[in-house]
């Protein structure tokens, strides 16, 4: 007798009635969905990247709903104020404008990385930022959403490397099962735009995003601001620049003196 059918047997009384009520697997997993299925539970994934007319929309409302999950937990804790600023992130590849995320097992995993051999791909990492919006409740924020992407091309590959890097278990962690990173580096011709956003943060995007951003942390307690240390290094450097200046203009003015002496 199997696990499933005493499970089954278990919940006889109310699989049909969880049904009907409408269950959400607050999963992707695959493998997850599956057991469910075998007990007769009628599931739908929480987010279906197939419900979205863009994989770039999907993967920015998979990111805002990480952080805004974090964030409500965050703020239970009556004893500690919020964070001043929350990241979160995820990242998908596309190939073709399908939607490759972690493979679910190695014979998964090998026919992603056959999918890309040879081919361009895109990696798109979205992130979502969430700081406290002090003037409302503390559990209330502010945000801001964006999305990078990157051009990975593939060298060809043949049947035995792709056995030989999926045996290695890394593709099995990884969205698109490669890790530019790791071994799966090796098999990158070409890359066009950040190498952080492939390895699943876009760094400079990120620090970029805070600047043009400046959110309520940055403006407070002794920090500056971004504009004002922004500000503050341009008239250094134009004093740097001006003292540079008065030095190189002495040093012409006595050069010609001693010429005149001389003449």
């Amino acid at each position: 007798r199997s696990h499933s059918s005493g499970a089954t047997t278990m919940l006889a009384g109310c699989i049909s009635n969880l049904s009907e009520a409408g269950v959400v697997l607050a999963s992707k997993s695959p493998r997850r969905f599956e057991i469910l299925r075998q007990i007769g539970l009628k599931t739908k994934i929480a987010l279906d990247s197939n419900s979205f007319d863009s994989p770039k929309k999907y993967v920015l409302e998979t990111a805002r709903r990480k952080a805004v999950d974090v964030w409500q937990e965050v703020v239970k804790d009556k004893k500690s104020n919020p964070p001043g600023l929350l990241i979160a992130a995820d990242t998908v590849v596309i190939h073709k404008n399908v939607i490759l995320e972690k493979p679910h097992d190695p014979s998964h995993a090998f026919k992603m990385l056959k999918t890309l051999s040879g081919n361009s791909h895109e990696v798109v990492t979205a992130v979502v930022l969430l700081t406290p919006d002090r003037g409302e409740s503390a559990s209330s924020y502010q945000s801001r959403l964006f999305a990078e992407t990157t051009e990975v091309t593939f060298a060809e590959l043949t049947d035995d490397m792709i056995r030989a890097y999926v045996d290695t278990k890394e593709p099995m962690d990884k969205a698109g099962g490669y890790g530019i990173q790791g071994i799966g580096g090796s098999f990158v011709s070409g890359i066009k735009g950040c190498y952080y956003n492939v390895m699943g943060f876009p760094l400079h995007r990120f620090c970029a995003e805070i600047l043009k951003w400046s959110p309520p942390l940055l403006k407070e307690g002794k920090n500056t601001t971004c504009s004002e240390n922004k500000k503050a290094q341009d008239t250094q450097a134009l004093a740097e620049n001006s003292g540079a200046e008065t030095r190189m203009t002495r040093a012409l003015d006595s050069a010609e003196h001693a010429q005149s002496r001389h003449a």
